[in-house]
């Protein structure tokens, strides 16, 4: 299975350039937040594959224009070609805006789908726009990732983590890939493609 992943910035190359040639091969697009509605409404126009989406903190406006042709799988796994696909949006509370989540609030919703993981036996995707704790994480609050991301994977070892928030503008330290235990960990930060079977993409070591 051949995914996009997108974050953050809408891609000139996907949008403002579009060749629909791009999207030739692509069997899921999962978005990971922070997007304009209207970009992942095109991309489920032009595409015609499933258009994942979680909230980035930045997605107020999905409340009044949510991305049409498009779906939310925040709080649930979705199950695609037999691919288990769970998300948990959102990033640190640091304001009162919507899509911002304590560490705690952040454990009472994976808390909640506990049973929903137990009737799947899994899942294979973790899809967040924050990352996790100390993972390709920032240290000041906005930026911080959240621990309980870190108990999903030692628990049900994911074969991948997709997480947005990461602008690599913000400097040098910011990386594509990561590994955590047996999870290959990407950070999806404007697009990114990749076959869901390829062993050897968080090999960071070589």
């Amino acid at each position: 299975m051949r995914i996009l992943a997108v974050a953050d910035e809408e891609s000139k190359a996907l949008w403002d350039y579009f060749d629909k040639s791009m999207l030739a091969g692509i069997d899921l697009i999962i978005s990971c937040g922070d997007l304009d509605p209207q970009y992942l409404s095109f991309l489920a126009t032009f595409s015609d594959v499933p258009v994942l989406y979680v909230h980035g903190n930045h997605d107020k406006v999905y409340k009044k224009m949510p991305p049409e042709g498009c779906i939310c799988i925040e709080d649930k796994i979705f199950v695609y070609k037999g691919v288990r696909i769970l998300g948990l949006g959102g990033s640190m509370r640091y304001t009162k805006g919507d899509h911002q989540y304590t560490e705690w609030e952040m454990r009472k919703r994976a808390a909640r789908l506990r049973f929903p993981i137990f009737v799947k036996r899994g899942f294979d995707i973790l899809v967040t726009h924050a990352p996790a704790y100390q993972l390709n994480d920032g240290r000041d609050l906005p930026h911080q990732g959240f621990g309980v991301f870190l108990k999903l994977m030692e628990r049900y070892r994911p074969k991948y983590f997709l997480h947005g928030h990461m602008h690599f503008s913000y400097g040098k330290r910011q990386k594509r890939f990561d590994r955590y235990m047996d999870t290959c960990v990407i950070n999806a930060y404007e697009k990114y493609v990749f076959e869901y079977e390829d062993k050897n993409l968080c090999d960071i070591s070589s």
